[in-house]
């Protein structure tokens, strides 16, 4: 039965193997939605607001509400085209690149910041959840609602990244329906009775604060690098790469760019907004009861859907490291640690969103690192061999020298060293980060790409090995 037409709910039971043609039935469109609900968070509406903190004009937050998700997912699109190259996941792809053993070296990484990533968008939802029971039904805030909360969250998550690609698909398809239909209904409250002149007539910050902003924002969809390929391997093998691109773009900029400039709107009247501990409580009190709530119930499936399609990645990185389970027992795994991570966090965390921004910075280096050696690999490599990607043995073509690619493995760790220079942050600052022009704005990952990148083109690689389709 082909992958278009088996039942939504079915589970998936495909892991890293590569998927044979004629399952690859999916169509680019479908991409659209996937990238609408990895941005339906209120995490973007404090990033707005974080914007108007440091005195950007209207027109300056338009720009970085449209560049900075643009030029971030246009990446994004354009490692999607892996996965139509190879029909497999973006970290079994990459054993190709660093070889069967270097892999393990980013794929750890990978896989331990995706549990930071996943614990903040738990959090968050849980957060959404505590609001919407204290506007709606009076429900007020505690330690102990506050880790029921974050529990029925990560079990909603579970279930949805476990049935897999078609769960995760339907679900993101209806909740940017939802969004957008909704996000129509907010505009409506807000054009007659919000005062336009504060908000538009702010005079302009400085272009240092909007490089700021384009680089801490634009640090988020970077951080989906590896994940593309995951769900672009259903594609077949003549799907328009532009196509992918564009529309990967399309979904992300329909989504964050409103969202982005919602935050700068609500952020005029709410001021402490951008340094709020709780990231979602303020929609209670800059919205009225009847938008706020099934604004908030959306936000929540948005940041529900988020955890979803990392956890669903999350599973194939956990495979790929060597962990013989199936890919619901690795996406359980993934569970857990963002159900523990996140109580950590509720219970502690004293400024969210610095702290959230600090590890948006980090995760964006972590990714970039992998991202500019990949997307350089790309350049070069037709294809993929599907028997060499599952092979983990010293007969493997993609064992290279003792399992590792060595121009790889050492482009990866210098861009990442390089990026860790120019980080700055809440928890420490690299030696690069105060005094340099990458550092202040926030624009490491930037760095880090073109060093990973630029290196392993420059260094001596293993000749490229056809895919076994191609050598027929």
């Amino acid at each position: 039965m082909s992958e278009r037409t088996r039942p939504t709910g079915t589970l998936e039971t495909r892991g890293i193997e590569q998927v044979p043609e004629r399952e690859r039935t999916a169509r680019v469109r479908g991409l659209f939605p996937t990238w609408a609900g990895a941005n339906i968070t209120v995490l973007l509406l404090t990033m707005g607001a974080v914007l108007v903190a440091h005195r950007l004009a209207f027109w300056q937050v338009l720009v970085v509400a449209v560049a900075a998700p643009a030029a971030s997912f246009a990446l994004v699109g354009v490692a999607g085209i892996a996965g139509r190259r190879g029909g497999a996941p973006g970290m079994a792809l990459s054993r190709a690149v660093f070889g069967q053993r270097g892999n393990l070296l980013p794929g750890a990484l990978i896989w331990t910041a995706r549990w930071g990533w996943e614990t903040i968008n738990a959090v968050t939802g849980a957060y959404a959840l505590l609001t919407v029971l204290d506007i709606g039904l009076g429900v007020r805030d505690g330690t102990a609602l506050r880790v029921v909360a974050l529990t029925c969250f990560v079990a909603a998550t579970f279930a949805i990244s476990g049935l897999g690609i078609r769960a995760v698909r339907a679900c993101t398809a209806y909740a940017a329906v939802l969004f957008g239909l909704f996000s129509v209904l907010v505009l409506a409250y807000l054009l007659p009775t919000t005062d336009w002149s504060p908000v538009l007539g702010r005079p302009a910050g400085p272009a240092a604060a909007m490089l700021t902003g384009f680089g801490v924002i634009a640090a988020g969809g970077i951080s989906w690098l590896p994940s593309a390929p995951d769900f672009t391997r259903y594609l077949p093998g003549a799907a328009s790469g532009g196509a992918i691109v564009a529309v990967t773009v399309a979904g992300a900029c329909v989504v964050a760019a409103p969202l982005i400039l919602l935050g700068a709107v609500l952020a005029v009247g709410t001021p402490d907004l951008a340094a709020a501990h709780d990231p979602v409580s303020f929609l209670g009190e800059s919205l009225p009861t009847w938008i706020a709530v099934p604004y908030l119930l959306i936000a929540l499936t948005g940041s529900l859907l988020i955890n979803a399609l990392s956890m669903y990645s999350a599973g194939f990185t956990a495979q790929t490291l060597g962990f013989r389970v199936s890919r619901l027992s690795a996406v359980l795994v993934n569970a857990v640690i963002s159900l523990v991570l996140g109580t950590v966090l509720m219970l502690t965390a004293r400024a969210f969103v610095a702290e959230f921004t600090a590890f948006l910075s980090l995760l964006a280096v972590t990714f970039s690192a992998w991202g500019g050696v990949f997307g350089a690999d790309m350049l070069r490599r037709p294809g993929y061999d599907g028997a060499a990607l599952s092979d983990t043995g010293p007969g493997s073509a993609y064992w290279y020298r003792h399992g590792f690619c060595p121009a790889a493995v050492t482009a990866w760790a210098a861009g990442l060293g390089t990026g860790l220079l120019f980080l700055r942050s809440v928890w420490f600052d690299g030696p690069l980060a105060r005094d340099t022009f990458v550092g202040e704005y926030g624009l490491g990952w930037i760095v880090t790409i073109a060093v990973s990148g630029l290196l392993y083109l420059a260094l001596p690689k293993p000749a490229v090995v056809a895919a076994a389709a191609d050598r027929g």
